[in-house]
This record gives C-alpha cells, sequence and structure tokens, in this order.
C-alpha cells in the first residue's frame, strides 16, 4: 500500500493520494511491512520516528517523490533579529521549542574527546553555512578568522549562546558578517535527530532520495548511546540510499551502538576504568544486547552524497556490522575543526565485521576511513581517496586527529585493502596486524609502524561472526604487501605534529613512502624458525619472547618511484628514481581524472596474480581473506572492474592506457 505525504497539502489529510499527510511521521505510525511511504518535495521540519519494522522480504519504504525534494531537518527558520552590535545581532528563543534536549545547553564531550570542550550540540546557520560558535560574546563581535578551520573566510561568520533563566530562554547572538538576517535565511539547530527510530531492533527500512540536514546530534564514542541524523539504531537490514546528508554537528549517518546504561560514557562519569576496559565490556555485553549476524546489521548505504558533517560521515560501533558502504561521496568532513577526538572520519568503524568498503570517493575530510577494533573481513576496495589532509595555512587543533587516507587501529585481522587510489600524504595510518595491500596507488606513507597501541587487548572472532574467538594485544606484522605502486609525491621529511590525545607532547609522524619500514621485521621463513618442535615435551615457556614479537610480513610485486623505499628483504620489485613521475587527480566538469605517467615508465614490470591463497590466514583469528561469505577472492578485476587478463601490472589500473578514463 501507497501511503502520501505532503506537507504542502492545504490540510492534514488521510494518507491516500488525495487527502496526504501532512507529516511524515503521520505516515510512520501508519506504515507496516510491504508498505511505500512517497514524500513530496518541501521542508519537513521534524524528528522521523519509525514505529513498525519491515520485514526481509517486505520491506517499509520511505522515498522522496522527487529525488532531494524532500527535505526532512533538526532546523527551524528564525527572523525575529534585532542589531545588537556592529554586525551582531540578537533573538531569543523560548526553551519550550526544545523539549527535553536543549543543543544550546548540551556540551559535544564524552569518552575520547580530547579537544576542550566547549562547543555546542546546536548551531546557528546563514544561507545554509554553518557559523561558527565562540565562547565569549566579545569575540562573537570581533569576527576574527578562526586559525583551525580549513575555510578561513567562513569562520568569520559567528554565534554565541547564554541563557536568561529567570524567562527560560536561550538567548543567541550572532555575527553574520554584514549580511542582514532579516533579509536572508537564517536557521537554527533544534532537534537531535532527523530520521532515527527511537526504539530498538526496527529493521529493514528504506530511505531514499531525501535531502537530510542540520541535527543536533552528539558526540557518538564507542562506549556510548550513538545517535546521527539518520540511524537504523540498533537494527538490521536498513538500506539508505541516493540521500544528501549534510550539516550534522556530529554524525551524518550512525549504524552504531545499543543503548547501555550502565557502560554509557563510562568514564567520562566515573573515570575508574579505562576507556579501553569499557570498549572491551561493550563488545561482551553487546551479545547480552543481541549482537547477533541474525539480528544486527548487514545494511546497505549507497550512493549518498555526505558532507560538512563534524564528526564523521558515516559512525558506527558495532551496528554496522555484515554491511555494505559503496558508491558515496564523502567530503569536507571535520573542516570547521571545532571537534577534536578519536571518533572522527569519513568513516569511522568499530568492529566493521565483514563490511565491504567499495568504489567510495572521500577527499578532504581530517581522515578518510578509520577501521577501529575488530576490522575483521573488512574489505575497502576501489575507492578514491585524496586532500584528506590538513592545509598547511590551517593551525593544527590542540586534541585535534592527524589526518590520512585510512587508519587500521589495534584489530587482528583479516582486513583487505585493494584496489585503492589513495594520494593523500599519509596513505595508512596501521597501529595494528593483520593488514592485506593489494593493488594500491599509494602518494603517501606509512605511520605508527610497530607503535601507537601499548598493550591494547583486543578481541578476534569467530569467522564471519560477532562472537568472540579470544582477545589478544597487538604484536605488529602479519601484514601482505603485494602489487602496489608507492610514488613519493609528498616531501619526505617527517612531520612534527602534537599528540592526539595529550596536547602537550608531540611525535615524529613519517612521510617517506615505502615498505622500507617493515625492514626489522621477518619473512615467515624467518619466523617459523623460532618455535623449535623437535622436543616432544617443550618447556611451555620456552616460546614466551617469541609469542610477544613481531609477526612475519609478506613483500613482493611493488613498484617505487621518485624516492619511494622498498623493503630490504623484498625478491621482486620495480623501482625509478629517475625524478619524471607525476600523480594527482584532476577534477573537471564531468567528473574526476587520474593524470599520471606512472604506466608509461614502469613499462614492462610484470607480477604475479595474487588471490586468497596467497594472502594465507591472519595469524590470530586464522581467517583467510576472503569474501565474507567464506568464497576465496581472485585480485583478477581491476579499481573500475575491468578484467586483468594474463599480463598483470602493480598498481589499481589493468591497463596503463586506461588512465585518461574518469576515476570517479
Amino acid at each position: 500500500m501507497n501511503i502520501y505525504v505532503n506537507v504542502n497539502a492545504a490540510f492534514d489529510g488521510d494518507g491516500t493520494k488525495e487527502r496526504p499527510y501532512r507529516r511524515i511521521n503521520e505516515a510512520a505510525k501508519r506504515a507496516l511491512p510491504g508498505d511505500e511511504v512517497i514524500v513530496a518535495p518541501g521542508v519537513y521540519r521534524e524528528n522521523v520516528n519509525p514505529i513498525h519494522a519491515g520485514c526481509e522480504d517486505a520491506r517499509i519504504v520511505y522515498r522522496s517523490e522527487k529525488p532531494l525534494g524532500a527535505v526532512i531537518t533538526g532546523g527551524e527558520a528564525v527572523t525575529d533579529w534585532k542589531p545588537y552590535k556592529g554586525n551582531v545581532y540578537v533573538t531569543r528563543i523560548k526553551n519550550g521549542i526544545f523539549g527535553g534536549y536543549n543543543p544550546y545547553t548540551t556540551l559535544v564531550y564524552g569518552d575520547w574527546y580530547f579537544a576542550t570542550p566547549n562547543k555546542h550540540t546546536g548551531c546557528v546557520w546563514l544561507n545554509d553555512q554553518a557559523l561558527y560558535e565562540d565562547v565569549t560574546l566579545e569575540e562573537c563581535e570581533k569576527g576574527e578568522v578562526y586559525e583551525c578551520s580549513w575555510d578561513p573566510e567562513a569562520s568569520k561568520k559567528k554565534w554565541y549562546a547564554e541563557q536568561d533563566e529567570e524567562t527560560d530562554e536561550t538567548v543567541l547572538y550572532a555575527n553574520f558578517g554584514g549580511a542582514d538576517p532579516t533579509k536572508e535565511n537564517v536557521e537554527i539547530t533544534v532537534r537531535r535527530q532527523c530520521f532515527m527510530p527511537q526504539e530498538e531492533g526496527i529493521g529493514y527500512i528504506t530511505v531514499s532520495g531525501f535531502n537530510i540536514n542540520k541535527a543536533a546530534t552528539t558526540w557518538a564514542p564507542p562506549a556510548a548511546y550513538q545517535d546521527g541524523m539518520i540511524s537504523p539504531h540498533w537494527s538490521k537490514g536498513w538500506i539508505i540510499e541516493d540521500c544528501e546528508i549534510w550539516g550534522s554537528k556530529c554524525a551524518g549517518i550512525c549504524i552504531g551502538r545499543y543503548y547501555d546504561p550502565e557502560n554509557d560514557h563510562f568514564y567520562t562519569t566515573q573515570h575508574v576504568k579505562s576507556p579501553t576496559q569499557m570498549e572491551r565490556d561493550s563488545v561482551c555485553r553487546g551479545q547480552y544486547y543481541g549482537w547477533l549476524k541474525e539480528k544486527i546489521g548487514s545494511h546497505l548505504i549507497r550512493r549518498n552524497n555526505i558532507h560538512h558533517c563534524e564528526q564523521g560521515g558515516i559512525i558506527g560501533r558495532m551496528g554496522g556490522v555484515f554491511s555494505v558502504i559503496e558508491d558515496n561521496h564523502i567530503h569536507h568532513i571535520n573542516n570547521m575543526m571545532e571537534l577534536g577526538g578519536a571518533e572522527i572520519a569519513g568513516i569511522k568503524m568499530h568492529a566493521a565485521i565483514d563490511v565491504v568498503m567499495r568504489r567510495n570517493h572521500i577527499h578532504h575530510c581530517t581522515m578518510g576511513i578509520w577501521t577501529d577494533w575488530e576490522a575483521q573481513g573488512t574489505r575497502i576496495s576501489q575507492n578514491l581517496l585524496h586532500d584528506n589532509e590538513r592545509p598547511d595555512f590551517a593551525k593544527q587543533l590542540m586534541g585535534g586527529m592527524t589526518c590520512q587516507d585510512i587508519f587500521v587501529e589495534v584489530g587482528h585481522g583479516p582486513t583487505l585493502i585493494d584496489n585503492n587510489i589513495l594520494l593523500s600524504d599519509v596513505s595508512l595510518r596501521i597501529a595494528t596486524q593483520g593488514v592485506a595491500m593489494v593493488h594500491n596507488l599509494c602518494a603517501g606513507s606509512f605511520t605508527f609502524v610497530g607503535g601507537g597501541t601499548s598493550w591494547r587487548y583486543t578481541p578476534y572472532h569467530m569467522p564471519h561472526r560477532t562472537e568472540v574467538m579470544g582477545f589478544m594485544t597487538i604484536l605488529h606484522g602479519d601484514d601482505r604487501f603485494y602489487n602496489n605502486i608507492f610514488i613519493q609525491k609528498w616531501p619526505s621529511e617527517d612531520l612534527i605534529l602534537s599528540n592526539d590525545s595529550d596536547p602537550s607532547e608531540y611525535q615524529k609522524e613519517n612521510r617517506q613512502v615505502g615498505t622500507y619500514c617493515w625492514d626489522e621485521y621477518p619473512t615467515y621463513e624467518e619466523w617459523i624458525k623460532q618455535f623449535d618442535m623437535e622436543e616432544p615435551y617443550p618447556d611451555m615457556r620456552k616460546h614466551e619472547e617469541a609469542h610477544f614479537s613481531h609477526l612475519p610480513v609478506w613483500i613482493d610485486g611493488n613498484a617505487y618511484f621518485q624516492g619511494a623505499k622498498a623493503y630490504q628483504k623484498e625478491k621482486r620489485n620495480f623501482i625509478d628514481d629517475s625524478g619524471n613521475v607525476h600523480v594527482d587527480v584532476v577534477e573537471k566538469e564531468d567528473g574526476w581524472y587520474l593524470d599520471t605517467n606512472i604506466y608509461e615508465v614502469m613499462k614492462d614490470f610484470k607480477v604475479d596474480m595474487i588471490c586468497t591463497d596467497t594472502l594465507g590466514k591472519a595469524f590470530e583469528p586464522q581467517q583467510k581473506f576472503e569474501d565474507p561469505d567464506g568464497s576465496p577472492i581472485t585480485f583478477d578485476t581491476d579499481y573500475r572492474g575491468n578484467h586483468r587478463g594474463t599480463d598483470i601490472i602493480p598498481g589499481p589500473l589493468a591497463d596503463g592506457a586506461e588512465i585518461a578514463k574518469k576515476v570517479y
């Protein structure tokens, strides 16, 4: 059955085409498995709360009648602005409009938040551009550039909030930079979410073609309640497709954790257990809360334009298992640089078990893709990532994260990264083990090789399941690098940065490109010799040192350009230091193009076909680098999906002559 919604109808109706509802929530109360809610163009100022779940074979579909014509927003228009001083205007908002959640008294803060907690979840908007929050009225009046912003000119527009307790009002001051707010479109963020069931377990929902924007979402760390502008909220089988999702204070899409009142920001509120310990608790308690393949995850997030969110485009802990994230354009994430902490990226997922991230275009983010803990069975394939680095003119935010295309952290694998184009100054931050990189083009370095983990006992799972198999700290190694191209596009000198979690400490970050940073790691043949099997009754402590030493690496068939350095034990590679090689991605009217002459220089260097058997098993979970259904992978298709044939060359393109075509 079709249920119709039209905010511009003359009056509320009964959901028929002739007499549509005016609010999507009215349709959400009625929609049952197999129903489709068709939403006419218009602005819907509501938080849609689906009441009923669909079924695997009878989904409930919410569809914008015209692509991106129906706008679901957490913002409210404000026209009652009065001049205050200079470019600053003032308005008063009765707090009753906020219900039980006032975004102008709620700080962005919680576990793993490292920056000074002085920003609220609310925001003031001028013509769909977010204004920057100041902590004093005097700063708001000055309207000076915020030094950490990636958009300095935009950062001159400010807002400041205070509470009038006598009148129970929020008083908002805004510096519009000379614009008259009574003649422009000015909104304030009011609602916490835009489309999210308040109950858990509301699965098999499709959300298609909406413009979803401006929500006062909260900080979403892994051991806490997690919300986003749109979220399945601990359920199974959602499809979020063809939407434009932008303007979230924190997360755009959240595919995150269950609510657990006994482990919600526990470190922030109690202090007595480490936040890492509470994450371990979260994983184990998850089984009690139904964290099983049959009940949670398996979402499909595709063809969305996700941008200008300040924590992440897609965020989630545990709730996104077995999902597919494909063909999304994710860009300009955390560019305001008002927020800082360990949960910021274009895609940030804990426990991305059997999650496939493919054919996404991710750029101008603090971090591109961050898989934290349990990236077991995760496959990152055929993605284009570039410009995920702080501009030279922007000051580093104290407590803000450093930048890279991909960060894999404290997991045991298997994590597969193949056929990607990675063009930022850091390609992979690898504070982890059990990673395979196959047929990538890397113009950036590796960082945190062998470091950045300390004693981090993290879980690994039964293959292709959520049930915990065991816990182990990170030994580093157990990594494979086959048939990649490495080019020193960026300066090779170390970068000095403040520590993410302790701004008073500074660290060197490597900018030298190549696999040389595994020189101290053993080959498999060297490593296995430590485990002498000659004695029938060995001393149980004989191999203790070996059990806590680095795991082996497998490195072969890679190509190195412009000073990129190879692993000293790599037997077969291609090295060119002519200085005549370049690589970049160029935006044209009809898309993005790769500009490089690498394939011309590499000429006739050929390598072997790589497959699941070549890569073996990740050490701790004893799981192969394979598809989520357990079938083996042969890397015979390239970045575009072209067949590689019998002449195999390094890098993400099967044929160097294909370079002139679009890469996105």
